[in-house]
């Protein structure tokens, strides 16, 4: 039965030290082994407690504040989806009509917008060095208003999507592949590659490919991130992959050749990301709307990525991995080859076979973003589970 199944996954839960209570979730490598794990099992109780048509509502009312500084499809409804599975509205900030646009400081728009709010959903991954640091920001605000008295509680902010993680998404992943193999403590020794991969686009953010490295490297896992030279991520943070990985009994290597990441692999992550100096280089130049040098930009950016066509996850890369069946992932959406453009990321024979598989990886998302948000405002989440799984409140009539 379901709801056995979920009491398992309390009775898990209940083991784990997390203190999450009151605290945002903006990167995965600030939270606590115990804590990734806790948000795991409540996303997977949350989704089994829905399967069992019974009501996770933790809320009768509310305010979850969507804040997207770029656009998004799967990321946009997954909070959505999360919001309303918890009994909360979605509020959409639309900078464009808010007095944002006529110099209202960020400490005063979240004041304003979080008197009835429980949760804030952010996603600012354009601007190289702001994303993660207006995320903060805001959460100082925050802060401020509730010691002010003048806010009752404090809202919970989920990361979206920042200039550095991408923690939904790569939340989201790593349950996938727990799923898929058997367990959490099934990952260790598993090797990932985490690879770069060609696209007729350019500015893909940093945030997914920075987002897996810093967690698969948590668990245990043989990570290798592959790319051609000058495509690097942020410094900082392959560094503290590579020392993660050392931690948890993984291992971290660093290539520049797709075949080698390939060679062996369990899992392959071919994704297109902007060079580090490329996103740097936008940053002052989409600040003053100087669309000439973007252009410029984007001419030079394109014609290296050129160069890397043969960066492409086909039939014969797939061959090279651990029985030539390793698991392809994608945070989606790809660039097919020969679908959505003339040469892209991945062949159409290899994402069509995996087709499904990256839609069970997406559709995680949802149940993660709940998670953090349950885990942000209730100080018992085992308890808060219990009492919703004993007040078996049915989802229909």
């Amino acid at each position: 039965m379901k709801t056995d199944d979920v009491k398992a996954l309390i009775g898990a839960l209940k083991q784990k030290k997390t203190g999450m209570y009151r605290k945002d979730f903006l990167l995965t490598w600030e939270k606590s082994r115990d804590e990734l794990e806790a948000t795991f099992l409540v996303a997977e109780a949350l989704r089994l407690m829905r399967d069992a048509g019974i009501s996770p509502r933790l809320w009768d009312s509310g305010i979850a504040v969507s804040n997207f500084r770029d656009n998004s499809t799967r990321t946009r409804f997954s909070y959505s989806s999360a919001c309303d599975l918890l009994g909360l509205y979605v509020q959409d900030l639309d900078e464009g009509k808010s007095q944002i646009a006529h110099g209202e400081t960020v400490r005063e728009t979240a004041n304003m917008i979080s008197f009835l709010t429980e949760a804030i959903g952010i996603r600012d991954d354009m601007y190289l060095g702001e994303g993660d640091k207006y995320q903060r920001e805001v959460g100082r605000s925050l802060d401020d208003g509730v010691a002010a008295g003048v806010l009752p509680d404090r809202p919970t902010i989920v990361n979206l999507q920042s200039d550095i993680d991408h923690p939904t998404q790569s939340m989201a992943d790593l349950l996938h592949l727990a799923k898929h193999f058997g367990g959490l403590d099934k990952l260790k020794g598993k090797k990932l590659a985490m690879t770069w991969a060609y696209s007729p686009s350019y500015g893909k953010p940093l945030s997914v490919p920075q987002g897996i490295i810093g967690l698969a490297s948590r668990f245990g896992m043989d990570v290798t991130l592959a790319h051609p030279e000058g495509y690097d991520l942020i410094p900082e943070v392959v560094e503290l992959s590579k020392k993660q990985a050392k931690e948890s009994g993984g291992s971290f290597s660093h290539v520049t050749s797709m075949d080698e990441a390939f060679k062996d692999a369990d899992i392959v992550y071919p994704k297109s990301w902007a060079p580090f100096h490329v996103m740097q280089q936008r940053v002052p130049l989409l600040h003053s709307g100087d669309q000439a040098g973007l252009k410029e930009l984007e001419k030079s950016c394109l014609a290296n990525n050129a160069r890397f066509t043969d960066w492409e996850c086909t039939e014969e890369k797939m061959k090279l991995t651990k029985g030539g069946k390793a698991l392809y992932m994608h945070c989606l959406p790809a660039d097919i080859t020969g679908v959505s453009c003339k040469a892209g990321e991945v062949a159409a024979s290899v994402f069509d076979r995996y087709r499904d598989d990256t839609y069970r990886e997406a559709s995680w998302k949802p149940y993660i973003i709940a998670a953090m948000i349950l885990l942000g405002k209730r100080k018992d989440p085992a308890a808060t589970l219990e009492a919703l799984l004993e007040r078996g409140t049915p989802r229909t009539v």
